[in-house]
């Protein structure tokens, strides 16, 4: 089996300029850019939806070893398998079992979402014999945090302890919620700062047309995307839209001094997660951490700890686009088919900066509040609403994916992937507000109805 790599193998950091190595490093030429699609999903029991325990028998333990018959290789954390690496990327747990794929790096979206369509047969062929299934939403409908497991990893353990004392939903963003996210390449600090900027700006339209969680506990909670009203009280410190992502000067630099200033929450050492929340890492550069005194960081405890931050937009070696609720097959490869559509074609990149650069920092915090309970109808800077942005913007993306030609064996582009997206500009619906029609009408108020009509 494999294990976790100690992070302490990893070369010790000797100057600002190797932590700016990370940022650097991520930059390709345009012809190596490559899409990176994460999904997570919900599991439950077919027989009563409740949420499985990793120890349980048929529970997520036996789901991960049951995928080592399709080639996935176990990664173990303390003598427990938490994790599968193979061919298409990572298989890992969130906190209360939520289960992720993280997509290898592919060169286009017929690949990607070739990918995903893989992952979800497995899973789905390995669940059918253990008695499970898997729900694609942006939060649990139906579970109190108390109904749900912990999963065995070390990390989690710090962060559930820590996320009460930073702010009062953070529990639910780790036990109760799932994403879909894309990690897409750029070829120059320059280039790095536009897709930022454009990501930032855009990110509460893609919250809008993937809006999906508006319920809470078995009853509507008053939003179209609850899981995205989360990150606005979950810790302040590492979430958020970054407005100095917008001032003049802004790359590498900035973000760095940024990530420094984020609290830690841990180091890994021996095999095990060390707890230091609230510590600050710039400390650990001097070698005045206190849970490890006298000793400084590697790189790899540099790339853990750039993991920890939470903007809608992140900076690793690639930048992550996380504003998207999770959701079923064709929202897994719509949300990589916008942001390529907006990133991947310098004319698409362009129109779209023209379409949001002169928003003030107050106009998109406004935007970014007003989405996760209004979607499509939340008011947009300059006039109009979202469902008028998302038009104007779906338009954008899908000349960015003409432009790239990128075919498939048929002879089709990539455009066909934004097809959900488009239902729901035209429809002006959110699959927030088609659930709770349902809810109201059909369903009689009751949500387990969900189990039958939204699972993969």
């Amino acid at each position: 089996m494999t294990t976790k790599t100690d992070l302490s193998a990893s070369p010790l950091i000797e100057s600002r300029a190797d932590l700016l190595s990370v940022f650097q490093g991520g930059e390709k030429p345009r012809e190596a850019w490559r899409i990176g699609t994460e999904h997570e999903k919900f599991v439950y029991r077919l027989s009563d939806h409740r949420a499985p325990s990793w120890d349980e028998p048929g529970g997520i333990r036996d789901l991960l070893l049951g995928l080592t018959e399709y080639g996935w290789q176990p990664v173990e954390e303390g003598g427990k398998i938490i994790a599968l690496s193979g061919p298409d990327g990572n298989v890992s747990l969130e906190p209360a079992g939520q289960f992720e794929l993280s997509g290898a790096p592919l060169k286009d979206l017929h690949e990607s979402c070739a990918e995903s369509g893989r992952h979800l047969e497995q899973v789905k062929a390995v669940g059918d014999r253990l008695g499970l299934g898997f729900l694609g939403l942006g939060m649990w409908p139906d579970k109190a945090r108390a109904d749900l497991p912990i999963m065995p990893k070390g990390r989690y353990e710090i962060m559930l302890r820590h996320m009460p004392r930073v702010g009062s939903l953070g529990l639910d963003m780790m036990l109760r919620t799932c994403t879909i996210q894309v990690n897409l390449d750029y070829s120059s600090e320059a280039d790095m700062v536009k897709k930022f900027r454009v990501g930032l700006a855009l990110q509460p339209v893609a919250t809008a047309l993937f809006a999906n969680s508006p319920f809470t506990e078995g009853k509507p909670n008053g939003y179209q995307s609850f899981r995205s009203h989360i990150w606005e009280d979950t810790d302040p410190a590492r979430t958020g839209m970054l407005p100095f992502v917008f001032e003049e000067g802004f790359g590498y630099e900035r973000y760095c001094d940024y990530a420094l200033d984020v609290p830690m929450y841990f180091v890994f050492r021996d095999g095990k997660y060390i707890d230091a929340a609230g510590l600050s890492f710039r400390d650990f550069l001097d070698g005045r951490l206190s849970v490890l005194p006298g000793e400084k960081p590697t790189i790899a405890d540099w790339t853990d700890h750039l993991s920890t931050a939470f903007p809608e937009v992140r900076l690793k070696s690639f930048l992550e686009m996380r504003g998207a609720d999770g959701g079923r097959w064709g929202r897994i490869c719509a949300l990589p088919a916008l942001w390529v559509g907006l990133l991947y074609s310098q004319t698409a990149l362009d129109a779209a900066w023209d379409r949001v650069k002169h928003w003030t920092i107050e106009q998109r915090e406004a935007l970014r509040h007003a989405v996760p309970a209004q979607a499509l109808g939340a008011a947009v800077p300059g006039g109009g609403t979202v469902r008028d942005l998302a038009r104007e913007v779906l338009e954008i993306a899908s000349a960015g994916l003409t432009e790239r030609a990128e075919l498939n064996a048929a002879g089709d582009n990539e455009g066909g992937f934004l097809d959900p997206l488009r239902e729901v500009v035209a429809s002006g619906k959110t699959f927030a507000e088609k659930m709770l029609d349902r809810y109201h009408g059909e369903w009689n108020g009751d949500v387990s109805h969900v189990y039958a009509e939204y699972s993969f």
